[in-house]
């Protein structure tokens, strides 16, 4: 049974997704940092930065549109397989499990948001 309007669902979903990109976002920058092996690591250390600062920037407002929503999304349990969320809105709560595999393709999909939005700050004009 659905708990949770289809809104509320939306905003806590992004903020869940949101959180895991960054995670990603943040190991790849570190990774792309001790990388040895790349001769040009500027382009992609910007690409990656400019993705982060957008992404953080969503989540601190996505925090904030919570908090007055009373919306908050708390992690159950992972397995191989499926991890486990739990949406609590007004006292009401729906817990959701997610097949990994759909969590990834959730996470890319935002990640080449970010990446698209970034990408766009490199064609414009330079002042």
């Amino acid at each position: 049974m659905r708990y949770l309007t289809d809104s509320e669902y939306a905003l806590g979903s992004r903020f869940l997704f949101l959180s895991m990109a960054i995670t990603v976002i943040q190991k790849d920058l570190i990774s792309f940092e001790k990388e040895s092996n790349i001769k040009i690591k500027e382009p992609y250390t910007e690409l990656l930065k400019i993705m982060e600062n957008r992404a953080l920037s969503e989540r601190q407002q996505l925090k904030k549109y919570m908090a007055k929503q009373k919306v908050q999304v708390v992690s159950l349990d992972k397995t191989e397989t499926f991890s486990s969320y739990i949406y609590i809105c007004q006292g009401r709560e729906e817990k959701r499990s997610y097949f990994n595999p759909t969590i990834r393709k959730k996470v890319e999909k935002i990640i080449r948001e970010l990446m698209t939005h970034a990408l766009s700050y490199f064609e414009q004009p330079s002042k």
